[in-house]
């Protein structure tokens, strides 16, 4: 089975931002980033993705709106986590 493709919208100096990456380099899952400090049509594209989110980063993978860096360690924390980047 292949892998998801996995999305993560970020901004310069977020130390969440920092954080979701890094466990996402811990499991060995490719992703890709989109960093929208200066806003642009990535910016649109994850506020139409992720309707009243607001902050970064914002962590898909596949169909799935995982959320934040905060999400995302509970997926981890809760033995959730392989399983989605799995696929």
């Amino acid at each position: 089975m292949t892998a998801p493709k996995i999305d993560v919208y970020t901004k310069f100096g977020c130390g969440f931002c920092y954080r979701a990456k890094r466990l996402l380099d811990e499991k060995g899952a490719e992703y890709e980033e989109f960093d929208i400090t200066m806003g642009g049509p990535k910016r649109a594209e994850m506020l139409e993705r992720a309707p009243g989110a607001r902050t970064v980063p914002q962590i898909f993978i596949g169909d799935t709106h995982v959320g934040g860096s905060d999400e995302l360690a509970a997926l981890e924390r809760d033995g959730k986590l392989d399983g989605l980047l799995a696929g």
